[in-house]
């Protein structure tokens, strides 16, 4: 069992360790993670309409359940809806098709809810990759979760012959407490292909150049690509991010790549801009990985695919200092964002003037299958969004115990 004084709630700074025994103060050890919302093992729970059993994935919380289909992002005037307006406007006004009809389709009301081959494996995530841990994600069970990232669903959109789309939604990771992080935050997904008569018109002697090869891996390029292909394509994403970026921020943004790795790009960047005097890393993209494009039926095209957190980027532009106030639903937040037009520039006002408070709390933590997303929900469940920040302040081992430990916590509440 977990012993511990929680007093008010706000921001917090923890101390966390372990107790060897297991019991404290008499009492049977208990696990400190959340219990699964609906009911106990064994039992089934309701969402969107579905039911689900739940085993010994099952994960969610009540906090975390409440959230599924708010869909902040579909909200008119909510600031992430004004974000993701603006998006849409800028790919609708610059990429057409033939017909003048807009190139990139956008899906932004798919169900949270997938497979875990749809999240991990469509993307080529190795079953033994850190990503897939039960104290990162969202599970309803060991086959259904709530998607991790937008991308969960790129494999069925190509799959169904799409070659250019937009994906938005609300996307959930177990995480850290403080002004940064929240269990549900919004991504924006995009994918576009190119045949080869697509990506090489207008080049010089395009007519002679391919899309494939049969070569090693390197830095630059997957094996089964050419290097005029896959530099191309790069071109081409770069230049689509910074068009997109410099229509959000305005002119004048500076820009900045960095080389990063994920498992269904390669090679894969990270944008960073340079926001008052800060380089702030707004969004991951890189050369779809051909293997994924291939098994989704599209063997004769190559692409790119990136993807930004709304709040990231939405935070940046309205200078909202907090990621909980977009799940606000005061009156005094709302709004100041009832504008007329969706470029109208908004400068975010503090709802209030009072100061933090601070308190600690003090508690045992089980010996084994605890997380410290396990103590994050807890918190969460219990404080709400009253709970600003949480801060590991120190570890204590008891000397004849041997793991034996306290946490302290301090926690600091805004009224």
């Amino acid at each position: 069992m977990v012993c511990w004084a929680l007093r008010r709630v706000g921001q917090v700074r923890a101390r966390l360790a372990r107790r060897d025994s297991g019991v404290c103060r008499g009492h049977e050890h208990q696990p400190l993670g959340p219990r699964p919302a609906p009911g106990a093992w064994g039992s089934t729970v309701e969402l969107l309409g579905k039911s689900y059993p739940q085993d010994d994935y099952s994960n969610l919380t009540r906090k975390v359940l409440s959230k599924v289909g708010r869909n902040l992002h579909n909200q008119p005037l909510h600031p992430l809806w004004l974000l993701k307006e603006r998006v849409k406007q800028h790919f609708y006004a610059r990429y057409t098709g033939r017909a003048g009809t807009p190139l990139f389709s956008v899906y932004d009301d798919l169900s949270p809810v997938v497979t875990t081959w749809q999240n991990f494996d469509s993307l080529l995530i190795p079953a033994d990759h850190p990503s897939r841990k039960k104290g990162d994600n969202y599970y309803l069970n060991a086959t259904h979760m709530l998607r991790a990232h937008t991308s969960a669903h790129q494999w069925d959109l190509l799959r169904a012959g799409l070659d250019a789309f937009l994906v938005v939604g609300d996307v959930y990771r177990r995480d850290q407490i403080d002004a940064q992080h929240y269990p549900v935050f919004h991504q924006l997904e995009a994918v576009r292909l190119f045949s080869r008569h697509q990506l090489f018109a207008g080049i010089k002697d395009g007519e002679n150049l391919q899309l494939f090869e049969q070569s090693s891996r390197s830095a630059h390029k997957q094996e089964t690509h050419t290097l005029e292909a896959t530099k191309l394509v790069e071109f081409d994403l770069k230049q689509t991010l910074t068009q997109l970026m410099t229509h959000i921020f305005g002119d004048g943004l500076d820009i900045r790549w960095v080389d990063c790795y994920f498992p269904f790009t390669h090679p894969s960047f990270e944008m960073e801009i340079n926001f008052h005097g800060e380089w702030l890393e707004v969004l991951g993209c890189g050369v779809m990985e051909q293997q994924l494009v291939n098994s989704a039926g599209a063997q004769d095209r190559i692409g790119w695919a990136f993807g930004l957190g709304l709040e990231r980027v939405a935070m940046i532009l309205y200078d909202i200092p907090d990621i909980r106030l977009f799940w606000s639903e005061d009156e005094r937040f709302l709004k100041q964002f009832r504008v007329q037009d969706i470029n109208q520039k908004v400068t975010f006002q503090p709802l209030s003037k009072y100061p933090a408070v601070i308190n600690d709390i003090s508690f045992w933590l089980p010996r084994e299958n605890y997380t410290e997303n396990d103590f994050y929900d807890l918190v969460r469940t219990i404080g709400g969004d009253l709970v600003e920040k949480v801060d590991l302040i120190d570890k204590f081992e008891h000397p004849k115990l041997g793991v034996s430990a306290e946490t302290q916590t301090n926690i600091v509440r805004k009224d």
